[in-house]
């Protein structure tokens, strides 16, 4: 039988895509501190095509307040919307990452 406590704890992983004016913004360190805030490891990176990509791991509750954060986008950032798919956890993952 498990427990509300359990299942918050359980990792998830999702990608995301923001559409918008994310580029040229600190979109992307925006992005890295609101992980580091909330416990929330993966990665950050610009597109060719002017979005911003990544994938963020961590318990459901975390997720959450950190996709808040990337919706409401850096200041001077318009995020137009973000999109998420769930992915496979990434065993050993220790940090977030601006890739470049």
């Amino acid at each position: 039988m498990s427990n509300h406590s359990e299942t918050s704890m359980q990792l998830k992983r999702y990608s995301f895509l923001v559409h918008g004016f994310v580029q040229g913004v600190w979109f992307r360190a925006y992005t890295h501190r609101a992980a580091v805030n909330h416990n929330v490891t993966g990665y950050v990176r610009n597109l060719p095509n002017g979005k911003v990509a990544g994938e963020a791991q961590g318990t459901e509750t975390a997720l959450a307040a950190f996709l808040k954060d990337v919706d409401k986008g850096s200041p001077g950032s318009t995020v137009i919307r973000v999109e998420t798919e769930i992915q496979k956890i990434v065993e050993g993952e220790k940090e977030f990452v601006i890739r470049r």
